[in-house]
């Protein structure tokens, strides 16, 4: 059912009977009950209160857990369960009375991350059912972290789909406790919790995620940088005496050793061993938080310690005379604002033990402050506000329908392209040339692969919540535009997660694939693969050419001169890029230009290459910036239409803006694979079917690779001597 017949069958009063219909026990209505409920709370969610107190929720649990449902249903009864718990007091309250925590943690834990067959719309559901169920309600934190939660859901970080990666993130996002709401009153065992257990569990969470920091899917980043803007502002006193020394290390302190805070400003510092090495484990280190009174009497019932003031280990206190003339430092791009609290959290005394966990902390929003995506970066920023540490953005940018423009940030503009839901998975079928509209199961067994086949999807970027139809506020996100005006509340300065809303649109749209659109998709798929073999042939019976023989010229019309260039195999149509990574496009048969954009509006600029991704299909432009990050534009060859789908940093730890080496990247289409190097003493393997790093290939020399070429079965590498 669409919206149109939800909408109708309530109009006409069934809604009643449709509730009454939960109280049965004919096993063969089941499936279709919880269809029906899938459909009604995917249009209205007001519905959950009369779900909640005619006690439906219990159905949908008890379905959740039979083993007999298919895993497609289960996941539907997840989402009626998460819904119903969504920003719902009594529904939160109800399902953890109904225990559905421990339900959930136990089919988590029953996923095999080795089967195949396992349904990943399933897990996502479930790890997205556990965020809703514990966010902002302390008692359910403190449930799911004594049951092991966290050590449940790490390692699904590491599953191939992104979907489920970002919703893991998210279920582990929403167990660290922000400090804005206490813990309610009546609740026996709350108050007597360990809180150093929680502490150090929550630090644990964090250091979780951030070994997904660098994950391919921006929507996996995301959530990541949601979730450490959670902790930013849980933790937010000692993160800033943390950020304070880091900023101006003293003599023999610990954080003296790590780089400059200004090293945000060159994209080119990143951690290396915020990779996962292939066939690696995430170790979550995470034990279940033990009940039992505790004689420190500092514990506060927000399950932090507390104290008077943030005073770093050298005695000054940020923002005190002392400490500086103003401090303020914009010289570098960054700012310590001295700012008054949040209203957080505050500690009595040094952790050493937590310092260097809290300094990963920080150089990891540094890092994701300079992501290539738009809203990750935003993000980063945002997380590091939390904690007094903003940049100092030369030139305001926004991305519309058209790419990156550069402008007066206080113009109005829409984001009318990039609003609404734009879909429900994040797999974006390339072959197909279109965004996929449905969840797909991975086959039991693989498709016949043809020459067409190759990158089967990219996560993108256009993920929106709904509502997003504000005016720009010269943010990538407008989301995060939003929160900054003066009067707003505590929450409201912290950025939310769109993983839910934006899986929810899954739902939300008709279910059951229609024959008509399996037809259009293979008859336009078919079409594709005439006109390729046609232009092969043309090609074989060509007349052969001499090289001196002119066949079309151009003028780029660069100042700097064209660094690459890139010639379409079926079409008369090269793209060209100068080193400030200005894209160009002619069609030069006819001698027109077709379009000119820029890759991005970074300081830090250079180009290092341009690949074509599903040449056979409608193809994506992969872009290779020098300092390693890598962005896919779709519809570049349309003037002003060009969309950033992904980005990402194929090649962390790379230091080639202080050595005079650029990242070096190729691309497989057989295979899907993406390799990439620089300065640094291996070869990356990326899988952009996963989005994922799969392999680290040692390069057995400690110098830079300055060419990387993929041909086939062999993989030949370029090294400077």
């Amino acid at each position: 059912m669409g919206p149109w017949a939800v909408d109708l069958a309530l109009s006409v009063g069934i809604f009643p009977y449709v509730l009454k219909l939960l109280q049965t026990t004919a096993t063969e209505l089941r499936q279709i009950l919880v269809f029906i409920w899938t459909k009604i709370l995917a249009l209205d969610k007001s519905c959950q209160v009369d779900l909640v107190k005619d006690g439906g929720h219990t159905y949908f649990i008890r379905f959740l857990d039979s083993m007999d449902a298919y895993p497609e249903q289960r996941a539907m009864a997840a989402f009626v369960l998460a819904v119903v718990v969504d920003g719902h007091r009594r529904g939160q309250e109800a399902c953890i009375q109904a225990n559905l925590i421990h339900v959930c943690l136990k089919h988590l834990q029953l996923a095999n991350p080795s089967n195949g067959q396992t349904e990943p719309l399933l897990l996502q559901w479930l790890c997205l059912c556990l965020g809703k169920l514990w966010e902002d309600f302390p008692e359910a934190q403190i449930i799911g972290l004594q049951a092991d939660g966290p050590s449940i859901i790490v390692p699904l970080l590491m599953e191939p789909q992104p979907e489920v990666r970002a919703a893991a993130a998210f279920a582990l996002g929403t167990l660290i406790d922000v400090g804005i709401i206490t813990f309610g009153e009546g609740h026996g065992g709350v108050e007597d919790i360990d809180v150093d257990e929680k502490i150090k569990s929550e630090l644990n969470i964090i250091r979780s995620l951030l070994q997904v920091a660098a994950d391919g899917s921006p929507l996996v980043r995301a959530e990541v940088a949601v979730a450490l803007s959670r902790f930013a502002f849980g933790h937010n006193k000692h993160l800033k005496s943390i950020a304070a020394e880091y900023w101006k290390p003293q003599a023999n302190s610990l954080l003296s050793s790590l780089p400059s805070l200004a090293s945000i400003n060159n994209p080119s510092c990143y951690n290396p061993s915020q990779f996962i090495q292939v066939g690696s484990t995430i170790s979550s280190n995470i034990g279940p938080v033990l009940r039992g009174s505790s004689d420190n009497t500092a514990g506060g019932r927000d399950g932090r310690i507390s104290t008077s003031s943030p005073v770093t280990s050298t005695g000054v206190m940020l923002g005190s005379p002392l400490s500086d003339d103003s401090s303020h430092h914009s010289d570098s791009g960054i700012l310590i604002k001295e700012t008054a609290s949040n209203g957080v959290i505050d500690y009595p005394r040094t952790r050493p033990l937590d310092n260097a966990q809290y300094s990963q902390f920080i150089l990891a929003m540094c890092n994701m402050a300079k992501d290539p995506s738009p809203r990750v970066a935003n993000l980063g920023r945002r997380a590091l506000s939390i904690i007094g540490i903003e940049l100092v953005v030369a030139k305001a940018a926004r991305f519309g329908a058209g790419g990156i423009h550069q402008g007066d940030s206080s113009a109005p503009s829409h984001l009318s392209s990039l609003s609404g839901l734009a879909r429900s998975s994040s797999w974006f079928d390339l072959n197909a040339g279109q965004l996929s509209m449905t969840f797909r199961t991975p086959p039991v067994s693989p498709p016949r692969q043809n020459y067409l086949t190759g990158l089967r999807r990219v996560c993108s970027l256009e993920f929106r919540p709904h509502q997003l139809n504000s005016p720009d506020t010269g943010l990538a996100d407008p989301l995060l535009g939003a929160s900054g005006s003066s009067g707003c509340s505590e929450r409201s300065l912290l950025p939310q997660s769109t993983i839910y809303n934006w899986s929810c649109g899954h739902f939300s749209r008709p279910l059951l694939a229609g024959a008509d659109d399996s037809e259009e998709t293979n008859a336009r798929r078919e079409e594709r693969e005439r006109i390729a073999l046609d232009r092969i042939a043309k090609c074989q019976h060509s007349s052969n050419s001499k090289l001196g023989n002119q066949i079309a010229s151009w003028d780029t019309k660069f100042e700097t001169g064209t660094k690459a260039a890139l010639l379409l195999p079926f079409s008369p149509i090269v793209v060209a890029a100068d080193e400030n990574e200005r894209i160009r496009v002619w069609n030069y048969e006819e001698a027109t230009p077709l379009n000119s954009f820029d890759n991005h509006d970074s300081s830090d600029r250079g180009i290092s290459k341009l690949c074509l991704v599903n040449e056979l299909d409608d193809s994506l432009l992969l872009v290779a910036s020098s300092d390693g990050n890598v962005r896919f534009w779709k519809n570049y060859t349309i003037k002003g239409k060009q969309k950033l789908i992904t980005a990402f940093s194929s090649v962390q730890g790379h230091r080639g803006a202080a050595r005079g080496t650029n990242a070096v990247v190729d691309w497989q289409q057989q295979s899907g694979y993406l390799y990439a190097s620089g300065d640094i003493s291996s070869i990356l393997l990326w899988d952009l079917d996963k989005e994922q790093l799969v392999s680290s290939i040692p390069s057995l020399s400690d110098s830079s690779i300055s060419a990387l070429v993929r041909a086939f079965l062999l993989l030949l590498v370029r090294i400077v001597d």
